[in-house]
Formats: C-alpha cells, structure tokens, sequence
C-alpha cells in the first residue's frame, strides 16, 4: 500500500457546530419558518448537493432547495475558514505519523472551497498531496477516488470514512474500505474499522 485516502466530515473533524449557525442563518435570511439541529445535519452528511435539499426540504420546490444550499455552502466555507471545526482526537500527530510513510489525500463529497476552509483553518494541507471533490468536478465520490488516483499515479490505496456511501465508493474505486465507527454513519460492510481516528497507527504504521 502507498496511499492513504480519507473522505472529511466524520472522518477527520466534525464541522457541525458552525454548519447548523450557518444553515439557520441562511433559512431565516430566506423566511423559511424551520430550525435545524444538529441531528438533522448529521442525517445529510456524505450526501451530494443536490440530495441535501431533497432530503432536508421535500415540501420546497427543487428551484428553493438549490437557493438555500448553494448560500449555505457558501457561507459554510467563510464560517469554517474564520472558527474551523472540530478536529477528531489524534488527527495531527497520527496524520504526522501515516505522511512519513505514505502519500495522505481527500475525497469529499464537499464544495469547491470546503477542504480549502479545512486547510487554511487547521494548517494540515502540508500533510496531504492531493483532493478532490463533486463540487470541482461533478463526479460521484467513488468517481472522484479513481479521478484522484489516476492522476497521481496511485497503485494501491485504502479509503477512510464512515458511512456506507463511504463504503460504495471504496468498492467502485476498487480499494480497500476502513470504517471509522467513531464519525456521522454506519456501514454494513467494511475491511477494517477504527474505533478512533489514532486506530490507523494500529493498521498502518
């Protein structure tokens, strides 16, 4: 093995106190008369843009669902480049450790300008080669991984996430799946799991 892939969200921080202010603000800029909670948020995480709407708006029309995510994604990246989120215990040293022996790369199922906000706010970018994202691309997350792969040469990977859209695209990748138990979803298969983040030393290091 010489990579390491990690999607975000769940994997290597929680975002969700600053996603929830950010999505209230915007649905009350908006006058759309619904609170939010953080629960809601974790419901939606992993899903593409166009599925978050639908999900968390069936009763607005397509047209209103785009509006109030395209600002919310927008806003979302100011908010995480200004406060961050909330790294998950060990992320720095044990992603210290895993880039000394491998190249370290994310796939998100993010906006373009949301890993940015990752690195910016945390000073980790210095850890990883490369990301990718359906908001550069359009690409499923499984696409994105082969994407992301072909064009940095990777010949045998592993993909870190937690939930089973996680899963999905490891296995369309045709890579190996570790499943971080400790983040946002669940999933009914997996290569490997990780009850925390340092867990990854146990596998790799």
């Amino acid at each position: 093995m010489d990579s390491i892939i990690f999607d975000l969200d769940g994997t290597l921080w929680n975002p969700l106190d600053v996603s929830v202010t950010v999505w209230n603000k915007v649905l009350a800029d908006n006058g759309v008369e619904k609170t939010l909670t953080k629960d809601d948020l974790r419901g939606i995480m992993g899903l593409q843009a166009d599925q978050v709407g639908e999900k968390l708006f069936p009763h607005l029309s397509k047209a209103q669902c785009t509006k109030l995510t395209e600002e919310s994604s927008e806003l979302e990246c100011v908010y995480l480049r200004q406060q961050g989120g909330e790294l998950y215990a060990g992320v720095e040293h044990v992603l210290e450790r895993l880039s000394q022996k491998y190249n370290l790369y994310i796939v998100s199922n993010c906006q373009e300008g949301y890993i940015e906000s990752f690195y910016e706010y945390h000073g980790l970018d210095r850890h990883f080669v490369d990301f990718e994202n359906p908001g550069r691309t359009g690409l499923s997350k499984g696409e994105n991984i082969q994407l992301l792969m072909e064009r940095n040469g990777v010949d045998c990977a592993v993909y870190v996430g937690d939930t089973e859209g996680d899963r999905d695209a490891a296995e369309l990748a045709g890579i190996p799946f570790v499943y971080a138990a400790y983040g946002f979803g669940d999933a009914n298969g997996y290569d490997h799991r990780i009850e925390s983040f340092d867990g990854l030393l146990e596998l790799f290091d």
